[in-house]
């Protein structure tokens, strides 16, 4: 079984890490249960193993953390859930690529169930929502935002970090960096695509749709 654990209030990145280490190296010890974890940042910028300088473009704004997951530069903030996922890929088959695809379907499903039709783009990290209502780029690509991000670290085959996906955050904040290193696309929220969802209501669509992407 699967520990769900969700976490009120806004709760300290350094301390997020430090509780999913531990977490992570207790599953790999056989001393504890896989679990996916629900919380809340307050506002903070994260670099990945991919981070370029160059993308963080407003270094004092909030604070900086380097962390060794993958990716590049991310944000997190109060009405973006946070989701750490420390599961074991021992036991769930050793295939990386395997699990950032059901990841990346658990968010899919999720958004679904809110009729958002969320899609993944090679080269491009995370899950995207088409915006047809929004004038395309320059070179006459369509617009597409962001609404959540997706970046893990493996410690003996167990994954910790997860995915964020964006409830109803300030969309402002992420003026700071280029998200995840890719310029000319925006980001969204469920809000901000016009759906009143609660935090609470995300959260039970995640566990729905966890079991059905995780099952198999």
């Amino acid at each position: 079984m699967v520990e769900w654990r969700v976490t009120p209030g806004l709760t300290g990145y350094e301390d997020a890490v430090r509780v999913m280490e531990n977490r992570a190296g207790a599953i790999a010890a056989g001393e504890a249960g896989e679990m996916v974890w629900l919380v809340e940042h307050p506002p903070l910028y994260t670099a990945g193993t991919s981070a370029r300088p160059a993308d963080l473009l407003a270094p004092d704004r909030f604070p900086v953390f380097e962390t060794r997951r993958g990716g590049q530069y991310t944000y997190h903030g109060p009405g973006q859930r946070v989701v750490y996922v420390m599961l074991d890929l021992n036991h769930r088959g050793r295939d990386v690529r395997k699990f950032v695809e059901q990841l990346e379907r658990w968010v899919i499903a999720t958004l679904d169930q809110f009729n958002i039709h969320g899609e993944i783009r090679p080269g491009r990290v995370g899950v995207w929502v088409p915006r047809p209502e929004k004038p395309p780029l320059p070179d006459g690509t369509p617009r597409e935002d962001k609404i959540a991000a997706i970046g893990i670290r493996l410690r003996k085959w167990v994954s910790f970090h997860g995915i964020s996906i964006n409830v109803e955050p300030d969309l402002g904040h992420f003026d700071g960096i280029v998200p995840c290193g890719i310029a000319g696309h925006g980001v969204t929220s469920l809000v901000d695509l016009g759906l009143p969802v609660t935090m609470a209501d995300l959260d039970t669509a995640l566990q729905v749709s966890f079991r059905d992407t995780f099952s198999e």
